[in-house]
């Protein structure tokens, strides 16, 4: 499964439409007013999924990750000198990625669950994510948004 990750323009608080290959919303990412990122995830109903929180005072940015009400695990940038790292605490994943972290990729157990890019030369920020079995995609979306998250919050 393809989505394209799309930030929207004039927009106060974190805002994101995600759409399959056909063009249809598949979620919505909705920012809340809160000390830290925090990012709620609804479907194309409507429906409330998720929620990726950033916890504050701390060193490195670390985020939160809920399903619904259920406490899933924690996302955590991590020091390195020269690729970003993150430690991913709820799945068994990790995820490599470039210098910039424009483009990255997610294992569990040395199997790709999903690749990201950004793309390049848009308004906003825009990134492509492929996800191979669809279980994962809710998963990799809050991973995407916490390492984004993660990324604005270190400039």
């Amino acid at each position: 499964m393809r989505l394209l990750f799309k930030q929207r323009l004039f927009s106060w608080l974190d805002s994101y439409d995600i759409y399959d290959e056909a063009g249809r919303t598949v979620f919505t990412v909705k920012g809340v007013l809160s000390w830290g990122h925090c990012l709620e995830i609804y479907d194309g109903a409507g429906r409330k999924l998720g929620c990726v929180k950033e916890e504050v005072l701390t060193f490195l940015p670390r985020f939160h990750l809920y399903a619904g009400d259920t406490f899933l695990g924690t996302i955590r940038k991590e020091f390195s000198l020269f690729h970003p790292s993150y430690n991913i605490s709820f799945n068994g994943w990790r995820v490599e990625g470039d210098l910039f972290g424009w483009e990255y990729a997610v294992y569990d157990s040395g199997e790709q669950v999903a690749r990201v890019f950004k793309e390049l030369l848009n308004f906003t920020d825009t990134y492509v994510i492929d996800v191979p079995r669809a279980e994962n995609v809710l998963y990799v979306l809050m991973t995407v948004l916490a390492i984004d998250a993660a990324n604005c919050s270190k400039n």
